[in-house]
């Protein structure tokens, strides 16, 4: 890594901050006799909610899940189904259970046509869900990989990253995020933070814009940024750091022997990049790092991780949502409700696909009514959600 790219980079961030630190300073000479600010609306939000509405918040699951009848072990069975409409059955479980957001897979996808059906119908369940995808460009694209749309497509991050013209990253972001903004999706799941270091590495690789922090940072950046200029909201993972394991959480067990220096000099770089910038989701990886919690407990677990690193050192203060939970590295080793409960003990926000909603989300209201959470707890995360989704409003 040469000397020059380094100044670059600080002077980038540099920037960033002046940028943001400017766009405070204006909002505070609002005129007060207007419109209630966000918070204050949050809390008349906040007062008026039920438990079950408070927690239902909190989940952002699969169309499937709303439907407990469906039996399925792998993720090929879910894409054998095809579920691509909301029933009856699932509006029937919605009205005991909201929802604060609905995630479309593959399989959810089958053209323009349909995609326009089923998302007024996705709008319409219990919780004003927002829609969710992961498209971030390459192979993980659920709406560019389908033959049945005409959207550009993406070799990969790594290859933008090789023209070594963040801007190119900005293009991408904003393209990605234009025909998702046209197609009524409120979040992206991207784009990848992660810092690709390990060349055995099997779930990131060209996922990952670069093997060098300095070259991924200002990608990442500019791709938020390009998101944000179409109308959707990004999320920056896999925290803290997918790009140095060897093993895929989707299928099992998988950690990174990095010590939080280690980290701090190479993927954190990335993540602060996307947290100065502004960046509302941060995702976490279902990793283990041993070396920085003393344990091998998943980094969507530990307190560790999410309070005193991310919250704590790093100063990230918007919301936290897990990765997949019924992800192999959750799945072997947790119940549903334990991972439920746990993650949202360790600081997450949003429980994202828990493998049993139904049972995760009554131990997270049994865990408020027998004190295991507390409801302020529960409330701290639900304003950082309803934040966002009043943002996304104005």
């Amino acid at each position: 890594m040469n000397t020059t790219i380094k100044e670059k980079f600080l002077l980038y961030v540099c920037a960033i901050i002046f940028v943001c630190g400017t766009v405070l300073t204006s909002c505070t000479d609002d005129d007060s006799s207007v419109d209630p600010s966000p918070a204050d609306e949050v809390e008349e939000m906040l007062r008026k909610m039920t438990l079950r509405e408070k927690v239902g918040q909190m989940f952002y699951i699969r169309i499937e899940s709303l439907d407990p009848s469906i039996e399925w072990t792998t993720f090929d069975d879910l894409a054998n189904l095809k579920i691509q409409e909301i029933t009856m059955k699932m509006r029937s479980t919605n009205a005991q259970y909201p929802v604060g957001g609905i995630i479309l897979y593959a399989w959810n996808i089958e053209d323009e046509a349909q995609l326009a059906r089923i998302i007024p119908q996705v709008r319409s369940l219990n919780g004003s869900p927002l829609l969710c995808i992961d498209e971030e460009g390459g192979r993980v694209a659920r709406i560019a990989n389908n033959p049945n749309f005409h959207v550009k497509k993406y070799e990969s991050m790594a290859a933008i990253g090789a023209t070594g013209d963040p801007q190119n990253a900005y293009k991408c972001g904003n393209t990605i995020g234009t025909y998702l903004h046209r197609y009524g999706f409120d979040i992206d799941f991207a784009p990848v933070a992660d810092v690709n270091t390990n060349p055995l590495n099997i779930v990131i690789g060209p996922r990952a814009f670069s093997d060098d922090p300095y070259v991924a940072a200002p990608m990442v950046v500019n791709y938020l940024q390009g998101l944000k200029d179409a109308g959707v909201t990004g999320c920056i993972k896999h925290f803290p750091g997918h790009g140095d394991t060897t093993a895929d959480t989707h299928t099992g067990y998988a950690q990174s022997l990095k010590t939080w220096d280690e980290m701090k000099a190479c993927e954190m770089i990335t993540f602060q990049a996307g947290i100065q910038w502004g960046c509302q989701m941060v995702m976490t990886a279902h990793i283990a790092v041993p070396n920085v919690t003393g344990t091998t407990i998943p980094s969507t677990l530990s307190s560790i991780v999410l309070q005193d690193k991310l919250r704590g050192e790093l100063g990230y203060q918007n919301i936290i949502i897990t990765d997949g939970m019924e992800m192999g590295a959750i799945t072997q080793h947790y119940t549903s409700a334990e991972a439920a409960v746990g993650s949202i003990r360790a600081g997450v926000d949003i429980v994202l696909g828990p493998r049993d909603f139904i049972e995760a989300f009554d131990a997270v209201v049994a865990a408020v009514e027998d004190g295991t959470l507390s409801e302020e707890r529960i409330n701290q995360s639900v304003r950082r959600i309803l934040m966002l989704k009043i943002g996304m409003k104005r």
